[in-house]
């Protein structure tokens, strides 16, 4: 009776508590509902667009034909999966993918933060809006653009880059035809129209560093450099830390369209990656099950990524996305 009687307590007490955080979270949005109303077509737009199509992942595990309609379909289980991993493309294309992805990310993360701090030591404020609407400028470039502007700066004859190489003596090169020079241009290019735009989140966070406290840093005789490493670098952290573990669960994703328009017959011994092959074999190629099984493999291999390095910082920092 004694124990029948304690768990009743128990219950009560867990639904007394269900209550009080329904009551408070009534309170907290009858508060905030406007903000509430203006995340709503945000998530009306991630409900349709990314939720939604969820119902045709199950088309992965079957042998899809537009004529049966996905129900209809003839049911084959992992067959598509084990046809990927047994593909004598396979290799190559995990090869590429990751290569373009850690490449991108350890040449281009750090980019963004130093500019970000570069930019918050300008004086002038003049001076500081010119730089960076210079820097962010690239970033509203089409992609299309972009690729236009690296094949006639890069090009045999007359780009601007072999001409200085024939100026100095040097031997031109067709940099778009070569597989070795597809990633340095792939991310060097992404590091220009990219790295003005992705101070933004970095210089807001930096506004938040309380002002009493440099000042204080300056009357102890703190150099910048100085103040960037134990004012401003501490308070951007948390953002670093938030943005590498984004990052890091996206290595399989690479950009499609720039990957593809910077493709050519040959260079793609290091340019053909996961997006580009699904892309042929799907879209081009009708193969709608097997790209489907490809890119449900792709989101499973970055989210053990996300949760693996996650936990990882987690443990190491204390600072984590949950």
């Amino acid at each position: 009776m004694e124990k029948k009687k304690n768990m009743g307590v128990q219950a009560l007490e867990h639904c007394n508590a269900g209550k009080y955080q329904l009551n408070s979270f009534m309170k907290y949005f009858k508060r905030y509902h406007p903000l509430y109303v203006l995340l709503l077509p945000a998530l009306i737009y991630i409900i349709i667009f990314a939720y939604v199509p969820m119902y045709g992942i199950q088309i992965a595990f079957k042998d899809y034909r537009a004529s049966f309609g996905i129900w209809g379909s003839e049911w084959v289980g992992l067959t598509h999966f084990v046809t990927f991993l047994k593909s004598p493309n396979f290799v190559q294309l995990i090869r590429n993918t990751l290569a373009l992805s850690i490449y991108s990310l350890i040449a281009g993360f750090p980019v963004p933060i130093i500019l970000a701090f570069m930019i918050n030591e300008i004086q002038s404020p003049k001076f500081k809006k010119t730089v960076q609407m210079i820097t962010y400028t690239p970033h509203f470039i089409s992609t299309v653009a972009i690729v236009g502007l690296i094949g006639l700066f890069l090009k045999r004859e007359t780009g601007l880059l072999n001409i200085l190489f024939t100026n100095l003596g040097m031997q031109g090169k067709d940099f778009m035809a070569d597989p070795g020079s597809f990633r340095t241009i792939y991310v060097l290019s992404g590091i220009w129209q990219n790295a003005g735009w992705g101070t933004v989140i970095y210089i807001s966070a930096l506004c938040g560093v309380d002002p009493e406290i440099i000042d204080a840093a300056k009357v102890d005789g703190a150099s910048r450099l100085q103040k960037i490493f134990y004012i401003d670098f501490p308070t951007i952290k948390p953002t670093i830390i938030t943005l590498l573990i984004l990052n890091v669960g996206s290595l399989m994703s690479v950009g499609f369209e720039k990957v593809l328009l910077m493709q050519n017959s040959l260079n793609m011994e290091t340019a053909d990656v996961i997006s580009t092959y699904t892309y042929r074999l799907g879209i081009l190629g009708g193969q709608f099950s097997y790209t489907t099984a490809i890119g449900l493999f792709n989101s499973v291999i970055n989210a053990i990524l996300l949760l693996t390095f996650n936990g990882i910082v987690k443990k190491v920092d204390g600072n984590s996305l949950w």
